[in-house]
């Protein structure tokens, strides 16, 4: 998809109808460390509680049958006949989504908006008669359905003459980037690579990434700008939806200095976090329905199932990211029957678990302390569960870094579960288990823990959850 890699809540204060939640008030210490951690910006934290958003990869590629266009592409190729933005954003709302981004330029260089840097753009296509302006129908049709949008402007461009040219390209990018920022409304995501594979005998460019965010901070300040190295979010590290099981929210910016490194240690960084990192910047998960981020027609029958994208739901919303799903559309425009009828079944597979929290009714003690401490549950009658939600309230930061979720069996405590970051969510699945009273172990945090929620369900359709083939994390 991209040239990285070269492949491509609101808080509730105390219990009620809405879910089982516990703030813990910090002693002095613990308030005094807790101020000394990373927070979330209101951007930041009003991306990550979205949890779900969906990529739109639509471009040259799509109608030329491939991931990677080389700019040399004819624009009169481009001739969508039903393109409907709004199927897009209709589809997107109905399967729980909360935003979308757009690639409004791909590596090939073609702009799906009539830019005055080039010539190589939707108006010299024949859609809308050359007079089509793609990102004005996608950002309309995000705002119409209550979706908040965003947009993807690779740096490599295999078309612009000036690319490898430096100044001289950057000033092109620059200039492309703020009729983005300045024509199409307010943004609320701007996604950055560092997207370069001319290979060693190619054009190469160093991109002036000072540049590039400070044009985004000052024509789009509530936009969060997502990258390798941030600087407002990270990438996951990889793109078959997994993010790590310990997954921190704060990052050492030294480690990932810039995008598209392409190395372990940085691969490691990107996927862990950093339980001491100087900055909050959180990880997104980016992963396509199909095999590819384009469109090919013969992968209609190579979609994810719903139960394929409840699995990615777990390993990247359930640890601590945000999940953001490609759905490409097709060559007439639209999103297909296959990928329509796998967004439907992942929203009621969701729905089906989440629908009802088993702990709403709990009575709760809590027993906290600077860095650690328990709380302990007790509900009016036993109940079965299989899934556990557990949450921090991030907006005083991320601290936990272990804990244990234990169940009383009549004689004794019993360990169901345990692990080390929760963050924005923390999802778990175990065997399915009766019990009536419960306890949640901090064992260490790094400051005064605020848990904002402790929530199980019961999934009626266990056994049709397996795991998925490139889920090389653990629950």
């Amino acid at each position: 998809m991209n040239g990285r890699v070269f492949t491509r809540r609101n808080f509730l204060a105390s219990l009620g109808a809405g879910g089982l939640v516990a703030a813990l008030p910090p002693r002095a210490k613990g308030a005094a460390a807790s101020a000394m951690r990373p927070r979330p910006t209101a951007s930041q934290l009003a991306w990550q509680r979205e949890e779900l958003a969906m990529f739109v990869h639509f471009g040259m590629n799509t109608f030329n049958d491939r991931e990677w266009g080389d700019g040399r592409e004819d624009p009169r190729t481009f001739a969508p006949a039903r393109l409907d933005a709004r199927q897009w954003a209709r589809a997107a709302k109905q399967a729980g989504f909360r935003s979308m981004i757009l690639t409004a330029k791909h590596h090939d260089g073609f702009c799906l908006w009539p830019s005055a840097t080039t010539s190589h753009t939707v108006a010299a296509s024949p859609w809308r008669d050359g007079r089509g302006d793609l990102v004005r129908e996608f950002t309309d049709a995000c705002r119409a359905e209550g979706l908040r949008a965003g947009l993807y402007l690779s740096p490599w461009d295999r078309n612009h003459p000036t690319y490898g040219q430096g100044q001289a390209y950057n000033d092109v990018y620059i200039a492309q980037l703020t009729e983005l920022l300045t024509h199409y409304g307010p943004l609320f995501e701007l996604w950055f690579d560092g997207a370069n594979g001319e290979g060693p005998n190619g054009r190469h460019q160093q991109y002036d990434w000072t540049r590039i965010h400070a044009t985004v901070r000052r024509l789009q300040p509530d936009a969060v700008m997502f990258s390798d190295a941030g600087p407002d979010l990270r990438w996951v590290g990889n793109e078959s939806g997994s993010a790590g099981v310990t997954n921190w929210s704060t990052v050492d910016p030294a480690r990932v200095p810039a995008p598209g490194a392409n190395d372990p240690w940085t691969t490691e960084a990107l996927q862990q976090g950093d339980p001491d990192g100087a900055v909050w910047r959180p990880a997104e998960t980016d992963v396509s329905i199909r095999p590819g981020w384009f469109w090919h027609a013969n992968e209609a029958a190579k979609v994810r199932s719903p139960d394929n994208l409840l699995g990615l739901y777990f390993s990247s919303v359930g640890r601590n990211s945000k999940l953001l799903l490609n759905v490409p559309p097709n060559r007439e425009g639209l999103i297909d029957a296959p990928d329509l009828a796998a967004l439907e079944g992942f929203r009621a597979r969701r729905d089906g678990i989440f629908a009802h929290d088993l702990m709403r009714s709990a009575k709760i003690a809590t027993h906290m302390q600077a860095h650690g401490g328990r709380m302990e549950f007790e509900l009016p009658s036993s109940v079965e569960f299989d899934v556990i939600r557990l949450e921090e309230d991030i907006a005083y930061g991320q601290s936990v870094a272990g804990y244990r979720l234990q169940a009383h069996d009549g004689s004794g405590w019993r360990t169901l579960h345990w692990g080390g970051t929760i963050g924005n969510a923390r999802l778990a699945r175990i065997a399915p288990t009766r019990a009536r009273k419960l306890r949640l172990l901090i064992d260490f945090a790094y400051a005064s823990p605020r848990i904002a929620r402790v929530a199980l369900f019961r999934d009626p359709r266990t056994t049709g959850m397996g795991r998925r083939d490139d889920d090389h994390g653990a629950d």
